[in-house]
């Protein structure tokens, strides 16, 4: 395994490198029942690109999730979930990410840029937490916590799904 570091977290070689959806997961996990339970699932990326440029802090990222590929394990929550009066797949059917900076705190890489659900974009960053190279391709891991579904419009089944929820990437993506 070979790794570049610029700070202390270690980024790929400059280029651009293309989301491997077969690989990558986004993951999710949020509240439901009046805040008594905790429920985990999942969404598959459909594509992606990471632009990883020099000086870093030019970078660009962006990440289509599948909204309709939603998995929790349990079949009825994932159709409530997909269905209008939450996610409404049918009417917005991809979940964006993208990002057209990359930022040194003292402690970590953000990726601040832009989440758009439910027809909504909305400011979010991301936390790189990690990075490794290997071969050309890369494999990054980043979260984002505390997202407030209301800021995306996503405001059915109050009291029985969370107001709040984290998402954490895990994304795989070779050299284009």
């Amino acid at each position: 395994m070979t790794t570049e570091s610029i700070a202390s977290i270690p980024l790929p070689a400059v280029g651009t490198y293309r989301i491997d959806p077969q690989r990558s997961t986004v993951a999710y996990s949020g509240r439901h029942m009046f805040g008594l339970g905790v429920v985990h699932a999942t969404f598959g990326i459909t594509s992606g690109d990471l632009r990883i440029d020099d000086p870093p802090t030019t970078s660009m990222v962006t990440v289509s999730i599948d909204a309709n590929s939603f998995a929790s394990g349990n079949a009825k929550r994932d159709k409530d979930v997909r269905s209008s009066g939450l996610l409404d797949t049918a009417t917005y059917p991809c979940i964006t990410f993208t990002a057209d900076t990359l930022q040194w705190t003292g402690q970590h890489w953000l990726l601040p840029g832009t989440a758009a659900a439910h027809g909504v974009p909305v400011p979010v960053q991301l936390v790189i937490e990690r990075v490794t190279t290997e071969h050309g391709s890369i494999r990054v891991q980043a979260h984002a916590k505390h997202l407030d579904r209301y800021a995306f419009g996503v405001k059915g089944a109050k009291g029985m799904v969370g107001r709040h929820l984290d998402l954490s990437f895990d994304i795989y993506a070779d050299r284009a």
